[in-house]
């Protein structure tokens, strides 16, 4: 993501998911020892209703696009109460704070201009040029000549560190591997009793936290390229190598993106950086490395937005950047790995 502004990241929460329908089990496990965890998690429920924006919110949705101050400014946005998120909620003395950084508005390639500007005029729930203004959520209203946040209300209107008014477009790369002894056995968790799953993560180096690798889709660039992209950017550092160790790490890439895949999710994401007028949507994919081989001939190395890359595992104790577990989540369910002991213990009871 090297050139691009820090409002060109990704978080999540939900609307539309698209679940592969493949489950993937495995064999084989080695358990290890393992705290009990103290912290149960497994009501995980995507909320739909959220996002439709034609109703109020429930309580715990929507929060991150609510929060202040605004990320990387001391703008404080006007409170919005559960009940008032909803569009159809009607509200009269709603008074939202209007803020675009400054990095906005110089007017860098990956931005749009000011609505107001004259000769800008922006095609919205459609395909304008190279720049994708439909919302995979469907079509949003626009309202005063801005397109308005299929959510609901956040506090604030403009762009704040979105390029773009209306979808900011977005790819998430998961990268997984089984966890395996010293003899290349995969291990299980004794709580579960299921296969520990490992992804790549990445330290942020905006706000300090880890989260998956991803970014923003260039203009007229396809998801599989993006996600290519931005996984050799933030995890093998690869905007500083030389022309040859390019073209090495090019291929692979192109191994490892070639292997089986789900997508994990489709739409909205609950972003910290969300408006009434932009907000982040992103497409999360799965590539799993089922023998390890693959990433064993790739070396991690922290690049671009990223400050520190490393593998982790998998489970509810993870404390990842905006909505990130909730993906992980979802990969974990799908391959049929550890997420949960006391889900497993619940499992048992039924």
């Amino acid at each position: 993501m090297a050139g691009r502004s820090l409002g060109q990241a990704v978080a999540t929460v939900s609307l539309s998911v698209a679940l592969a329908s493949v489950t993937v089990r495995s064999s084989g496990c080695r358990a290890v020892p393992a705290p009990r965890n103290p912290f149960p998690s497994c009501g995980f429920h995507l909320n739909a209703n959220t996002m439709s924006g034609s109703n109020g919110a429930k309580e715990n949705s929507h929060n991150k696009a609510r929060t202040s101050p605004y990320p990387g400014s001391k703008v404080e946005r006007s409170q919005v109460p559960n009940e008032k998120v909803g569009w159809l909620v009607e509200w009269q003395d709603y008074n939202p704070v209007e803020y675009t950084a400054v990095s906005v508005l110089a007017g860098p390639q990956w931005a749009d201009p000011q609505i107001s500007e004259s000769n800008f005029s922006p095609k919205f729930n459609e395909k304008d040029g190279h720049v994708e203004r439909k919302s995979q959520n469907g079509l949003y209203e626009i309202e005063n000549g801005r397109p308005r946040n299929p959510a609901g209300r956040t506090g604030l209107v403009g762009r704040g560190l979105l390029g773009r008014w209306g979808p900011n477009h977005a790819a998430d790369p998961i990268i997984t591997r089984w966890k395996r002894d010293e003899s290349g056995n995969k291990i299980t968790h004794p709580g579960s009793g299921k296969c520990i799953l490992q992804f790549v993560a990445i330290k942020r180096k905006d706000c300090g936290e880890w989260a998956i690798p991803g970014g923003m889709v260039d203009p007229g660039e396809k998801i599989s390229a993006t996600l290519k992209r931005e996984f050799g950017e933030e995890a093998l550092n690869s905007l500083q190598k030389s022309s040859a160790e390019k073209r090495e790490i090019e291929e692979k890439l192109h191994a490892l993106f070639s292997q089986e895949h789900l997508v994990i999710y489709k739409g909205y994401v609950d972003d910290p950086r969300n408006t009434d007028n932009a907000w982040m949507e992103t497409e999360a994919v799965n590539y799993h490395d089922e023998t390890g081989e693959t990433m064993d001939n790739l070396t991690l190395e922290a690049g671009d937005d990223a400050g520190k890359v490393k593998w982790v595992d998998i489970s509810d104790q993870l404390k990842l950047y905006a909505s990130h577990s909730q993906f992980i989540k979802l990969v974990a369910e799908k391959r049929d790995a550890h997420w949960s002991e006391d889900c497993a213990a619940d499992n048992r009871g039924l």
